[in-house]
């Protein structure tokens, strides 16, 4: 489903998210015509006006008098037509309402692409593997020989004799370093910890040391493969500084898109959800301070987070962003997409619900240094144009409840 901010559904009557509107919020514009104006003037503020540092800017005399003759070359009657039979539209009201309703309806996001730079350290941290259903068998001397004489990197002794390496642990280090992304050099001691790990956990369930060595060679690849994913989970980048370049002062929502069974109603956002595995398929309404009508989420704790903002006398407006409405990038060109941006009377937030464990995982800190810096240069931005402070709450999931405030959860967690 296709699923437009509330802006547009204040401007559109016969267009096609006409027949989602509350009769509550009847349309801005009464006839086509000053819709059509509308319509061009978010375009072109869209296109020439949001290199401008604030969206306050666009009601500058000067400002919407550009606008305004924009639009009135926008939506000329085609030639040929007769001079009485077109609607009279008065161009000028129609784009300073406009604007009002844009500002109202939107939050200043400025585009800030942040990235690190200078002498990036990039490696993996410390951690304990996760090898509980890790529990290979043991196999059949001879299935181990000939396994053996497919790979001609490990030593056969004559006979059916096997060398085995001078530690168990050397197996797994050989078969890691094999991996692109891993340097021998940078990362031995954690290698050699990490095999360890594994040859203890073999100790605890095979019964004897000729059983360990077997798993060993004949499992060596299955079991690096296994250590070198959950080093992936661990891998973080720390910059000495960040780069920041603004090229926006602000941006104006569109559509975004969601899937959802064909089935499926939307939901009010405060009533419980049972089967709390679905959520990720299901649309939550009810919404009174977002800037959309309709919501997805990914869990529970973010649906209970979006009833706090509903709740909150000091959130003014909220939603959640998708694709493209941030730049923030965490490592080389990754990017990382928040879940809830939030304006309350005196302030700007980005939000991240975590599960409560995750909270200190390389890739997690890596992802919240650089939208707590982001946040450092917006701030700095609308310090400079008479805005608001920005600041990057990241949450536990499980600190999450209704009966909270954002500022209380502002003041724990803010990053």
């Amino acid at each position: 489903m296709i699923a437009p901010p509330e802006l547009i559904y204040r401007i559109e009557q016969d267009g096609p998210y006409a027949a989602s509107r509350s009769s509550e919020t009847p349309p801005l514009f009464g006839t086509p015509g000053e819709r059509e104006a509308a319509k061009a003037t978010l375009e072109i503020i869209r296109r020439d006006y949001e290199r401008l540092p604030r969206s306050a800017d666009l009601v500058k005399p000067e400002i919407q008098k550009e606008i305004a003759e924009k639009v009135k070359a926008a939506i000329a009657p085609a030639q040929g037509e007769f001079e009485g039979i077109v609607e009279k539209v008065d161009v000028e009201r129609v784009v300073a309402e406009t604007i009002h309703l844009r500002n109202d309806l939107s939050i200043d996001i400025p585009r800030i692409t942040v990235q690190p730079v200078g002498n990036v350290r990039r490696g993996y941290k410390e951690f304990k593997l996760e090898l509980s259903k890790a529990r290979f068998p043991p196999v059949d001397n001879e299935i181990l020989i000939q396994e053996l004489h497919k790979r001609e990197q490990y030593r056969l002794a004559g006979g059916n004799g096997i060398v085995p390496e001078q530690r168990p642990e050397d197996y797994l280090v050989k078969e890691l370093i094999g991996f692109n992304d891993i340097s021998y050099d940078e990362h031995s001691a954690l290698l050699y910890k990490l095999a360890a790990q594994t040859v203890k956990h073999l100790r605890g369930y095979l019964k004897d040391e000729a059983e360990v060595l077997n798993v060993l060679q004949y499992y060596q690849r299955n079991l690096a493969e296994l250590i070198h994913s959950q080093m992936q989970e661990h891998f973080e980048e720390n910059a000495t500084s960040y780069e920041a370049h603004v090229s926006k002062g602000f941006q104006t929502l569109r559509p975004t898109n969601y899937s959802a069974p064909a089935d499926e109603k939307e939901r009010d956002i405060r009533a419980p959800v049972s089967k709390k595995q679905d959520i990720p398929r299901m649309i939550f309404g009810g919404l009174r301070k977002c800037l959309y009508r309709v919501q997805k989420f990914d869990s529970d704790p973010e649906r209970r987070f979006g009833v706090i903002l509903e709740n909150d006398k000091d959130v003014v407006k909220w939603f959640r962003p998708t694709k493209g409405d941030l730049q923030i990038y965490y490592s080389g060109n990754s990017s990382y997409e928040l879940d809830f941006v939030v304006e309350t009377k005196a302030a700007k937030f980005l939000c991240e619900i975590k599960r409560a464990a995750e909270i200190s995982d390389g890739t997690v800190q890596a992802k919240a240094r650089a939208a707590a810096e982001w946040c450092r240069h917006a701030a700095e931005h609308e310090r400079k144009h008479g805005g608001k402070h920005w600041s990057y709450l990241l949450i536990p999931d499980d600190m999450v409840a209704e009966n909270k405030t954002l500022q209380a959860l502002a003041s724990a967690y803010t990053f």
